[in-house]
């Protein structure tokens, strides 16, 4: 399966102009044969929005938001993962990703689960115990949010529900490219799973955005990696090297867990 990861300078505060933009890299996605786009954390209003902003803008996760990309997919029959701010019934506001399929059809959202510092902690709630395993085009994905990949339990909960490719929309900032050019990759090695990472580039306020975008592959490989400038990239996920990968590097089969009841 040929996936895209859109790295961008974020728009805030202009959810028709991200719309626009998402429309034209489906489009440029889709004719390269990419059967999923994947956007940046909170792509549709903007990341470092403040309270006020992030309150105003928050849909619900069936919201206008979600029927717009919803066409978006249909129009380019491509699949999308956008992020978002997500008002929930009871009016709690997540930072949250869906996944729409190439129908159109949401088939899942995640909520961001661990809140990087003042900036998360004073606009969003965490997510809970929601950590949905979907299938796309028989590849099993899980999805997490930029400071949830950097804790080595989720994407091993992920991995040893049976995820073959974790999809990461993230905002990280300089000077955490530590993360971007080591610990994603590490991620998908020690898990055996692709991880596609999603990253900003340019600035936001008084943030500078990393870039460095990637795909690592379950073998230390990187299937796509990107700079620090705005671009579409593609990655091509390999089935015949995940399974391959996965006989020789035996970590989930060699785990003992009865070990591991002091850290829970």
């Amino acid at each position: 399966m040929r996936i895209a990861l859109y790295q961008c300078p974020p728009l805030p505060l202009a959810p028709e102009a991200n719309l626009d933009r998402l429309r034209q890299r489906a489009a440029e996605a889709a004719l390269r044969g990419a059967a999923l786009l994947v956007s940046p954390e909170m792509f549709l209003s903007g990341y470092n929005i403040g309270l006020d902003a992030v309150s105003a803008l928050a849909e619900p996760r069936d919201g206008p938001w979600a029927a717009r990309v919803a066409e978006i997919a249909r129009e380019n029959g491509i699949a999308i993962l956008y992020g978002y701010p997500e008002r929930s019934a009871e009016g709690a506001i997540f930072n949250s990703v869906q996944l729409v399929d190439a129908r159109g059809e949401r088939l899942g959202n995640y909520r961001k689960t661990h809140l990087f510092g003042e900036l998360d902690n004073s606009m969003f709630s965490a997510g809970g115990e929601d950590y949905p395993l979907l299938e796309l085009n028989g590849w099993k994905l899980g999805m997490l949010i930029c400071y949830d990949v950097e804790f080595p339990e989720n994407v091993r909960r992920l991995a040893l529900a049976g995820a073959d490719l974790v999809l990461v929309p993230t905002a990280n900032m300089e000077p955490y490219d530590f993360v971007c050019e080591v610990l994603v990759r590490a991620r998908a090695f020690e898990n055996q799973c692709y991880l596609a990472y999603a990253n900003y580039c340019g600035g936001e306020g008084e943030i500078r955005y990393c870039g460095l975008s990637s795909v690592s592959a379950p073998d230390g490989s990187q299937a796509a990696v990107c700079g620090r400038e705005e671009t579409l990239a593609f990655a091509d996920l390999r089935r015949d090297l995940l399974e391959k990968s996965r006989e020789s590097i035996t970590y989930l089969k060699d785990r003992h867990p009865e070990l591991y009841r002091p850290l829970v």
